[in-house]
Parts: structure tokens; C-alpha cells; sequence
């Protein structure tokens, strides 16, 4: 059975996709709006208010919350991106309406207390150091804004401690209001659930929301600069990025079989000249992040100090490669990668559910796999290199860094790497 659609009077989408064979149900609220909707003195608020969601509603305490789901078997969390906000739940088949019903409350009651604000922004104070410790989010973190600069895009999505000390309750529910819209609300559900049932207590449950606007978002621009920091660590984290096409781009297809041909696995390039011939470091790879209207494909690579000149000439000399030539073999590999990973989403009530309000949120339609599957296997190596021209060949990339610096290449230097000449 396929997936399922009811479109509520006031714009808000409930998506199901049955998995009768199973015996749990995957739900939740994905909301299109996220770090990427704030203004710079709100950075970090929406992941705030996530937080807040948890801390006691109308009805319940925070302790009724946790106690009620348990108490059922189940578990709920949420969590915070650039684009969207999702708030999610499983269980088993019978207790759908008992987590649909906190979903709602914790969505649309939350009392927001003064004494559980200030609470909370200790914790997330505390989450906020806890990555500033952990190199290989700090590096990423340095790595958008490297990117970005002072887009939204750039920022980080817990903010800063100066900002999230002075959000207050007012603060907090004026970006609620600007954002949590039901145009841009998908209420979805995978697993063992009858589409009907699970739509008309959607309805009762969020058709007072106001149907509200699409998000007036600005692109951003590609910046290609440095941001570095340096630690006393072992080790010197290490990322390069360059500007990619965004998820609406027909060429996303290529672009995640160029990420998995340069370092998507154990056979990939990067992992097979950085580490295994070489051993230059333990962990490399390569990544995509794809927005509406934006994009990025990079790679991360962590090495001891003393080799991270050479572990930055040789990543950058494989990223080169891929200009020049790509095999069949490769492509297939990729391909094989990308289609079980779509697939296995089928298998995952949690993973479904995830997929079809991401992509309806994206594109206002679930694709058929069949669909995505004809499209991956459409793309052919002489597409994959010239895309890799075009990103790498006389592209500047935005490096960030983390750990001891001294023997880290200068930004020109790295430039050079990528220049036909």
C-alpha cells in the first residue's frame, strides 16, 4: 500500500504509509521551520523552543509526559535543523492516539514556564559547551559559517550562550507564532495505522491551527572562507567544502553518487588512498548537505598534526580525480548503495515516517521509490565528472579546522590544490 494524503481545511497534510505486517506505529509533526527561519539576535530559539515542547502543558507536567509514553512502552523526542522542526513518537499499534494526543498538547499547549525556561537554558548552555569540546561537531559547525558567513545557513543551530541567555517567554512564542504555520505542518504516521482514523483525530487535534504562510526565505550565498580553531588535541579536525546543488536541482541524483564514489564507504576513493594506502587517518568521508535552494558536498578527515599537510594534499588530490575520470564500477557501486538505502527506509516504520513528511514538506508529493530509483540509476559517470568539474576545477573551498594548527596548509595554498594550472 502506498502512502496517503488528506489535506485538512487549513493547509496542514496528514501523511500514512500502512506497514500492516508490523506491529508498531512511527508518528509525529515535522514543522518547515528551523534554525534557517531566525533572525540573527533569535539564533538558537527554535531549538530553545523544542526543548521547551517537553517542559509541561496545560494538562501535563513534564513528568506526566515522560510517565504517559513510558508508561505505554513508548518513547518521544524531537529535534532541530537548519529547515525543519520535528517532533516524533513511537509505539505500539494500539497507543497511536495516546501519542498523537501528547504530540498535539506538547505542540500547541506548551505553557512555556518562566521557572522551567530558566532550567532548561542551563541545559542547553550546557549542550552548547559540550560542542564546543567535541571537535568533529565544532569543525562542522565552523564549517557552514566558513561557508555561509552571516546567512542563517552560517549559523549554528544551538546559537550562543550571550544569545540564549537573553531569550525570554515573549521572545520564544513570537518566532512560534511567525513560523509554526499549518501550510507548513505535515502530520505523518508509518507503521500499523488506518489512514482514516489516524486523519480525523489529526483534525481534532491541530485543525484550530491557522493556515499562516510559506516561509519567506533569503538564498544564501556561497562564501569559500577559513575558520579555524585551535585546541590541544591529538588530533586536527579538518573540513573542506564547496558549493553544490540544492535538493530541488535535478542533479541531486549525481551529486550523491559523487559524495559515495569519494567517500561514501570502505571502497570509496578517499577511504581507499587516505587510509587504507596511505594511513594518514582514521576516520575520512565525504558528505552532502542539500537545502531548498542551496547546497554543499565536502569531506572530513582527521589526522595527527604533524600529517596534516600531506592528509590535505592527498584528500584534495583525489577530489580532483573525480574531474578526470570516473569508472562504470564506481557508478554501479554508488547506485547499489543509494537504491538499499532507500529501500531499507520501507523496512523502518521510524524511517518511513521521516521520509514522506521530508519529502512532502520538500515537494508537496511523496515520490514512488520506484520513481527515485529509475532516477539514480539514470545518472551515468561522464555526468558524475562533469558535475565534480564544475564544483572542484578553479572553485575555492571553504576550510575549517580544529585542533593544533601549526603545521595546517594556508587557505591559498588549499585553494591551489583545486586550480588547472
Amino acid at each position: 500500500m502506498g502512502v496517503e494524503i488528506t489535506c485538512l481545511p487549513n493547509g496542514l497534510n496528514v501523511l500514512t504509509h500502512a506497514m500492516p505486517h508490523i506491529e508498531t506505529v512511527a508518528l509525529g509533526i515535522w514543522v518547515k521551520a528551523g534554525a534557517r527561519d531566525e533572525r540573527p539576535e533569535e539564533n538558537g530559539i527554535a531549538h530553545f523552543l523544542e526543548h521547551m515542547a517537553f517542559k509541561g502543558t496545560k494538562r501535563r507536567t513534564a513528568k506526566d509526559i515522560a510517565e504517559e509514553i513510558e508508561s505505554a512502552g513508548g518513547e518521544i523526542n524531537a529535534s532541530t535543523g537548519m529547515e525543519t522542526t520535528t517532533y516524533y513518537a513511537r509505539v505500539l499499534k494500539d497507543d497511536w492516539a495516546l501519542a498523537l494526543d501528547i504530540l498535539a498538547d506538547i505542540f500547541t499547549e506548551s505553557a512555556l514556564d518562566d521557572e522551567e525556561l530558566e532550567r532548561e537554558r542551563d541545559v542547553i548552555l550546557q549542550e552548547i559547551a559540550a560542542a564546543n569540546d567535541q571537535p568533529d561537531d565544532l569543525v562542522f559547525d565552523l564549517a557552514q559559517n566558513a561557508s555561509y558567513g552571516d546567512h542563517p545557513l552560517g549559523r549554528s543551530i544551538l546559537g550562543t550562550a550571550e544569545l540564549i541567555a537573553a531569550v525570554d517567554r515573549e521572545k520564544m512564542l513570537a518566532w512560534r507564532d511567525r513560523n509554526y504555520w499549518a501550510s507548513r505542518i505535515v502530520v505523518a504516521a508509518a507503521g500499523n495505522i488506518d489512514h482514516a482514523k489516524f486523519a480525523e483525530a489529526a483534525a481534532k487535534l491541530f485543525g484550530s491551527i491557522e493556515r499562516g504562510q510559506q516561509p519567506q526565505r533569503e538564498p544564501p550565498s556561497f562564501s569559500g572562507t577559513e575558520q579555524k580553531a585551535q585546541k590541544p588535541l591529538d588530533q586536527t579536525h579538518v573540513v573542506l567544502s564547496f558549493a553544490a546543488p540544492s535538493y530541488r536541482d535535478p542533479e541531486i541524483y549525481q551529486l550523491q553518487v559523487l559524495s559515495s564514489i569519494l567517500g561514501g564507504g570502505m571502497s570509496s576513493r578517499l577511504f581507499q588512498e587516505v587510509r587504507e594506502k596511505r594511513g594518514l587517518c582514521y576516520s575520512v568521508f565525504a558528505f552532502g548537505s542539500a537545502y531548498e535552494d542551496a547546497g554543499q558536498i565536502g569531506v572530513y578527515a582527521a589526522s595527527s598534526p604533524e600529517h596534516t599537510e600531506e592528509l590535505l594534499d592527498v584528500t584534495s588530490s583525489v577530489m580532483m580525480s573525480v574531474t578526470s575520470a570516473v569508472t562504470d564500477a564506481e557508478v554501479a557501486r554508488a547506485k547499489a548503495q543509494l537504491k538499499t538505502s532507500l529501500v531499507m527506509n520501507l523496512e523502518s516504520a521510524s524511517s518511513r515516517a521521516d521520509q514522506i513528511a521530508r519529502q512532502f514538506l520538500a515537494f508537496g508529493l511523496v515520490p514512488a521509490i520506484s520513481t527515485l530509483v529509475e532516477k539514480i540509476e539514470a545518472v551515468t559517470p561522464d555526468q558524475v565528472r562533469d558535475l565534480a568539474a564544475r564544483l572542484f576545477q578553479d572553485k575555492v573551498p571553504a576550510v575549517s579546522a580544529v585542533g593544533q594548527l601549526s603545521h595546517l596548509s594556508a587557505h591559498k595554498k588549499i585553494s591551489g590544490y583545486f586550480s588547472r594550472h
